[in-house]
């Protein structure tokens, strides 16, 4: 089954539904939304991906997400791949978005926030293991474990911004 995303310009701006595939294969800007999640300590969520997916098998993350759908926002992607990976639902906060040059091809990335107070539910098919960081502990980690390499560029940002979320 093919996933339809939208093809997207420098400025964010639509220019045609493809196959997320074609996307990736012709090197075609799109849209990915993560969600950083937090305890209500501002721990970090962070997981390992399963052995035997596609993308990044066994590696570490510190945000969840995946494809914004057609004539969906980045902050409706987020809420949906929220509860699919992890059966949270909450809304998360929409904190900025880049041009990211990718691992595997270049997209655009809304990165959001939240804090989770309910119990996780995670979906085994997208995390094999979890566990609630500090900042400094997922910066060590970051740094010297197998690390989703998109996963750095965005930690690098949001520890730069000049009004940090809370608990940053």
């Amino acid at each position: 089954m093919s996933e339809l995303v939208e093809r997207v310009d420098e400025r964010d701006e639509v220019l045609a539904v493809v196959d997320r595939g074609e996307a990736i294969r012709h090197q075609w800007l799109h849209r990915i939304a993560t969600i950083v999640c937090r305890d209500t300590a501002g721990r970090i969520l962070v997981h390992r991906r399963p052995d035997d997916v596609a993308l990044f098998p066994g590696q570490l993350n510190w945000m969840f997400g995946g494809a914004v759908d057609v004539a969906e926002s980045y902050e409706d992607a987020a809420a949906r791949e929220l509860v699919e990976e992890l059966g949270v639902h909450t809304r998360p906060r929409f904190v900025f978005k880049f041009l990211c040059a990718g691992a595997i091809s270049p997209y655009w990335l809304g990165l959001h926030e939240v804090v989770v107070t309910e119990p996780l539910q995670p979906d085994p098919s997208e995390v094999a293991w979890y566990d609630w960081l500090t900042e400094s502990e997922l910066t060590d980690l970051v740094r010297h474990r197998e690390f989703v390499p998109d996963a750095r560029e965005a930690f690098d940002r949001y520890r730069d911004l000049p009004l940090r979320p809370e608990g940053v």
